[in-house]
């Protein structure tokens, strides 16, 4: 019964972030978009990995994802952090 709220909200969590990331023009607010997208995704396939019992790789995965994930985030803040320097050395 748990794993299926744990489907249920990570599905839940991937179609918000979908939607958000093509609602919102702030890029700041489409990364985060995308991270909460990843994050249902994550949890869609932890809560299907544990449903019949205890697949280790799928855990494996879901893990390894998690890390891509933080670091193209920080790749991602760091070129938003340079795009938005570079925008500021043109005014006076």
């Amino acid at each position: 019964m748990t794993a299926v709220i744990y489907l249920g909200l990570g599905l839940f969590l991937a179609v918000l972030g979908s939607i958000a990331t093509f609602l919102h023009r702030d890029v700041l607010r489409r990364i985060v978009a995308l991270n909460v997208a990843g994050t249902g995704v994550f949890l869609a396939l932890a809560a299907g990995a544990g449903r019949g019992g205890a697949d280790p790789v799928a855990h494996a995965l879901v893990l390894t994802g998690i890390v891509v994930a933080v670091a193209i985030t920080g790749v991602a803040l760091v070129l938003l952090a340079r795009l938005a320097e570079k925008d500021g050395e043109g005014d006076p």
